[in-house]
């Protein structure tokens, strides 16, 4: 396609007709040339433009060209143009039209005080029964009253500065939340609430839906959506034909076969695609292997790689290095041998291999284990803990905590003092102890019953509800049931880590008794997804069951 006529004065603007023409759809096949000429255009139409306005500037430097010099002009004028900036964060396009008006229930406000602020660019709605529902709970220790108190602060910071202008709503971001684009709008006046007649008015519940209606009607232009974390309530509006929708801001994952395992199989063909460039040495009775090649990307460090081809000896590493694009595994000790038992333990499967050698590992500081029941979670935490407490005096002592969540009916109070009262919490404790004593056959009663009082008194069996400020030295802590935490309390649990401390978690998130938690927003899953690819930090996902068979055969069957 030819250029435009060249200018004969300066500063000349292109005709109408030229833009067209530049315009108009091209055939299918194109040189290169003629495609860089074109989108070189672009921009010396812009600088064009913008010499009318700056034509005093670029009147001494603008000369007139000669026809044939000007096939290189648009290039000469493009070529110093900078190049676009890699975009960091790929941000999520904004839709068209209007923006959405969130309702929020009083629960979803309890259960997480900073939601005010995740809904993006949209608007937020308070209702005064949830306002007043708020003030009804704000009083006492429990995590519900500590939230609602928080919420409130949230609000009259909110609403303190400047002049409280119902119709024009609280800009979101005024306190610091740049995340949040929106604004947020109170009930201020009586909305003309028109329920069924089935549904009770007094109910705070139904007045909400009430407000939804109302809004619905008002604002015909936008969408009007409730956030509750009540799923009746939900049940409540679709049946009257309002959109309503589940926070989903505290889950984590969406899908808990999504979450990270620790465990990477590698590709059958893994030694001829990365084997005429890697480097190899040993070191410390380990071998090391330097890789790069498509499958470094996918790696994290901490994880465990394998290799089992038949015929031809396994390869069973972990990533020990990630640098630019290369990789540097690092083989396992192997703890299925005997000569490698840990306290009397011994691995009976290749993901029980690999959680020993995170638990022996002393630059290892956070190790999550996930598994069914019987995968042998908390009889190797425990052996490894007396092996580095008794043998090697690596930690002091050992600390193990859980939640307190009984599966049926509550029994009452328990007498006694706080190691008392957690005893028939540890009943698995008690277990694998038994167990382990029973590793040591030449030592004879007496000697196991020395074993077994040495023991307990280098075990301490702590409550969550006395965490609060406390700082663990040279400790190696257990948190048992770690399924059944929220993230808030995940949190507090693992900043209580002092110099030289090991933190485990365990839990299987199939057996969640807590009743407001599910796989994706539990506090284990959090963990593990914040953790993984930290240096000093690993998780394995335990697969296989070694309690017994009629166990197995029961976590498949029921």
């Amino acid at each position: 396609m030819p250029l435009p006529k060249p200018p004969t004065r300066k500063a000349a603007l292109l005709s109408a007709a030229d833009f067209e023409q530049q315009a108009a759809p091209r055939a299918a096949k194109r040189s290169t040339r003629s495609a860089a000429q074109a989108e070189a255009t672009a921009p010396a139409v812009e600088l064009r433009r913008a010499a009318l306005v700056e034509a005093p500037v670029l009147a001494a430097a603008a000369t007139p060209a000669p026809a044939p010099a000007l096939a290189a002009t648009p290039r000469a004028i493009a070529a110093p143009a900078p190049a676009p900036a890699p975009v960091s964060k790929p941000r999520r396009q904004k839709l068209a039209g209007p923006a959405k008006l969130f309702v929020l229930d009083t629960n979803v406000l309890m259960h997480d005080p900073t939601c005010l602020f995740r809904f993006e660019e949209h608007d937020v709605f308070l209702p005064m029964i949830t306002l007043e529902e708020l003030d009804g709970h704000k009083k006492g220790m429990s995590e519900v009253a500590r939230n609602a108190r928080q919420v409130s602060r949230e609000l009259d910071a909110l609403a303190t500065e400047g002049s409280l202008d119902p119709k024009a709503g609280i800009p979101l971001a005024k306190t610091g939340q740049k995340q949040a684009g929106g604004k947020l709008f109170f009930q201020t006046m009586m909305l003309d609430v028109k329920l069924p007649e089935g549904l009770p008015q007094g109910k705070a519940d139904n007045q909400i839906l009430g407000v939804v209606q109302s809004l619905r009607e008002q604002q015909p232009q936008r969408e009007v959506v409730l956030v509750s974390k009540d799923i009746n309530m939900r049940v409540k509006a679709r049946a009257l034909g309002l959109a309503a929708e589940d926070y989903f801001n505290d889950k984590t994952l969406e899908d808990g076969d999504l979450m990270y395992t620790g465990v990477l199989p590698l590709p059958a063909d893994f030694w001829e695609r990365h084997g005429k460039t890697m480097e190899s040495w040993q070191q410390g009775g380990h071998t090391f292997y330097r890789i790069s090649g498509p499958l470094v990307p996918a790696l994290l460090v901490n994880q465990f790689v394998y290799l089992e081809t038949p015929g031809a000896a396994p390869l069973y590493a972990r990533v020990a290095e990630i640098t630019g694009k290369t990789a540097v595994l690092k083989t396992l000790r192997d703890h299925t041998h005997a000569k490698n038992a840990v306290w009397g333990v011994t691995a009976r499967n290749r993901e029980q291999n690999f959680a020993l050698n995170l638990l022996m590992d002393p630059d290892c500081d956070f190790v999550t284990l996930a598994g069914t029941a019987g995968t042998g979670k908390t009889l190797m935490t425990l052996a490894a803990g007396l092996a580095q407490v008794l043998d090697e005096r690596r930690y002091s002592e050992i600390l193990v905590t859980r939640v307190t969540v009984p599966v049926g009916e509550d029994i009452g109070f328990l007498p006694g003092d706080e190691q008392e009262k957690m005893g028939p919490w540890m009943g698995a404790l008690d277990d694998n102890l038994e167990v382990l004593a029973r590793t040591d056959g030449s030592a004879g009663e007496w000697g196991r019953a020395a074993t077994n009082d040495l023991v307990r008194a280098k075990i301490k069996i702590k409550s969550m509800n006395f965490m609060r400020g406390r700082t663990f030295l040279n400790k190696y802590v257990i948190i048992d049931e770690a399924q059944n935490l929220t993230p808030k309390q995940m949190k507090t649990l693992i900043t209580r880590a002092g110099p030289g401390t090991k933190i485990i978690c365990m839990g299987n998130l199939a057996q969640i008794d807590t009743p407001y938690l599910t796989e994706g927003s539990s506090g284990m899953t959090y963990a593990v997804d914040r953790f993984k690819g930290w240096p000093h930090g690993g998780h394995i996902t335990l697969a296989r069951g070694e309690r017994s068979r009629l166990a197995d055969y029961a976590s498949d069957v029921l």
